[in-house]
């Protein structure tokens, strides 16, 4: 009982400590100096970063690239620079997170070199459509995401204009960490699913009045298109338009910045104390 109250669970006692092990032999390997110029290159984003988090940045790149397996598709030739540029803006989202699994689920990365054409099912009734469709990403539930390098390579280099591909299907990878996505993913202890839930969904209301309107958001319009897509579009947000989000969204940008345990805004005002005095 004493194990239990102080410690939690103790097969995740267990579970945590084994993957910490494992962990550890990964980071025995130094990081090698070219991610250190890819990463550097084209994810500017990291130079938001403090040296401890760049360095946690570090350690979880090498744990996602020893995991997961990175296949091409439409004749891509995979290269390093492109597993790295993704491998550091997945980790992203993982900063804030010390016990971090580093997407346990997922299995594979799939790259095109543009976008790409994929069939989407739905059905009505008895019958099941199937209608091509144009993408740039997508995240299945059943261990894979799926990525346009091209899209992927722009979304990096550009980190304030709140479009970030990688961001937005790996939050997906969060979201469904207990099922299908939902924008309801796993929350951190403490949190409320409660006021969760009314923060979130009360702004994805307000964009999709605002989409139905035609009229200029914050926020991509796409997600408006379900919960799923509101917390992906918005998780992009909070990391590329962070001080924005935080004064014209401020319980939007609280619930987020509880949920992945970090604080972009300040980052961007310990970067650039002259633009951010407050």
């Amino acid at each position: 009982m004493l194990t239990t109250t102080l410690l939690g669970d103790p097969r995740q006692v267990v579970l945590r400590f084994l993957r910490r092990l494992r962990h550890e032999r990964i980071w025995r390997e130094p990081f090698p100096a070219d991610w250190t110029a890819l990463i550097d290159q084209n994810v500017p984003y990291v130079r938001s970063l403090d040296d401890e988090d760049r360095a946690w940045l570090e350690d979880l790149v090498q744990v996602f690239l020893h995991d997961k397996v990175f296949e091409g598709a439409g004749g891509l030739e995979v290269t390093d620079e492109m597993r790295v540029t993704v491998a550091a803006q997945a980790c992203l989202l993982l900063l804030g997170d010390e016990e971090t699994a580093v997407y346990p689920d997922l299995a594979r990365v799939v790259l095109y070199p543009e976008a790409y054409v994929a069939t989407r099912r739905s059905a009505k009734g008895m019958v099941v459509e199937e209608q091509e469709e144009v993408r740039l990403g997508e995240s299945w539930d059943r261990g894979v995401v799926v990525l346009a390098w091209s899209a992927t390579r722009h979304g990096a280099r550009n980190v304030h204009d709140g479009m970030n591909v990688v961001l937005h299907e790996f939050a997906h990878q969060l979201d469904q960490a207990l099922g299908e996505a939902d924008g309801a993913p796993e929350l951190p202890r403490g949190m409320s699913y409660g006021r969760w839930a009314a923060a979130l969904g009360r702004e994805f209301e307000h964009l999709r009045d605002r989409a139905e309107a035609g009229r200029p958001s914050l926020l991509d319009p796409y997600g408006a298109t379900n919960p799923a897509e509101f917390f992906a579009v918005a998780t992009e947000s909070f990391f590329e338009k962070p001080v924005q989000m935080k004064e014209r969204k401020p319980e939007l940008y609280a619930q987020l910045a509880a949920f992945y345990r970090q604080d972009p805004a300040a980052r961007l005002a310990a970067q650039n104390p002259k633009k951010h005095p407050g």
